[in-house]
């Protein structure tokens, strides 16, 4: 990976940028706006939403003030745990597309799986979710189909479908691997993002991690970014700041050793929401 527009390559050939801008506690309304704006003047073409940011709106507005081209882009949304199964999840494709501004989607995620401990049929709604986003992908209306959150005994009923996951979107950041789900999703052809791939920020400060930025003579923002590019995940990292939007793309003229990738690798869980998909209440 050489600049931003570089790319991973989805199970169904359709290429991803290498790391996203992601929108998550993104405040609605200008500060939205001048991000996402912010963030395409920086070369950004990866902009990464979901329904429950409630800021799909003025994201949509930056994407068209940036006067950037709509194929130029790849534009992620993911349906809310409220809106799961097939009818629900096609009528909120229709309102993110509508808020966006858009017509397609590049790639469409279920935001998080239902869970045994709060369905009993959790799996059957995994499926009946799935199988309108699978439709959707067919009618050429998302380019691409995954998941976020999803462990792999969420996945393992998905992978017995006609489309199968091309990404899975999970919390991933030094002290976070997720080494199971990771392993999982390499080994079948699953494309694994990092959400918060700074540990919304508990990252910035942990002294292995500044010692080892400090060598590169980089952030440790910037050494969190690399690090996920150098174990093939897609980092999707977020500001609103635009010294640090633009920081945050300066990762492709250092590498990482390969000792220095042993260190953060064998990093003790830390940084870490707390957020368990099999316990969550909302």
């Amino acid at each position: 990976m050489n600049n931003l527009s570089d790319t991973f390559t989805l199970r169904n050939g359709y290429q991803i940028p290498c790391v996203g801008f992601g929108t998550w506690q993104t405040p609605d309304g200008e500060t939205a706006v001048n991000a996402i704006k912010t963030a395409i003047s920086c070369g950004y073409c990866h902009i990464d939403g979901a329904a429950v940011y409630a800021n799909e709106k003025s994201v949509g507005q930056g994407i068209a003030e940036s006067g950037v081209k709509r194929e130029k882009l790849f534009i992620t949304s993911k349906v809310w745990n409220a809106d799961r199964g097939y009818e629900k999840t096609k009528a909120a494709f229709k309102k993110t597309c509508d808020d966006l501004g858009v017509d397609y989607l590049d790639l469409y995620l279920i935001h998080w799986p239902a869970s045994e401990s709060r369905f009993k049929d959790w799996e059957q709604i995994n499926l009946d979710t799935w199988r309108a986003m699978t439709e959707l992908y067919k009618e050429g209306k998302i380019r691409a189909i995954g998941v976020s959150n999803f462990m792999p005994h969420h996945l393992k009923a998905l992978m017995q479908t006609e489309v199968k996951p091309m990404v899975n979107q999970i919390e991933f950041h030094p002290g976070q691997m997720q080494k199971e789900t990771v392993t999982f999703c390499k080994e079948n052809g699953i494309l694994v993002e990092a959400w918060s791939p700074l540990g919304t920020g508990k990252m910035l400060t942990n002294e292995t991690l500044v010692q080892i930025a400090k060598h590169y003579q980089k952030s440790v923002a910037q050494l969190c970014i690399r690090w996920c590019l150098q174990n093939e995940v897609l980092p999707l990292p977020k500001s609103i700041t635009p010294s640090r939007i633009q920081e945050n793309t300066e990762v492709f003229d250092f590498v990482i050793t390969k000792e220095d990738m042993d260190i953060i690798n064998g990093m003790s869980y830390c940084g870490g929401s707390g957020l368990e998909p099999d316990q969550i209440k909302f």
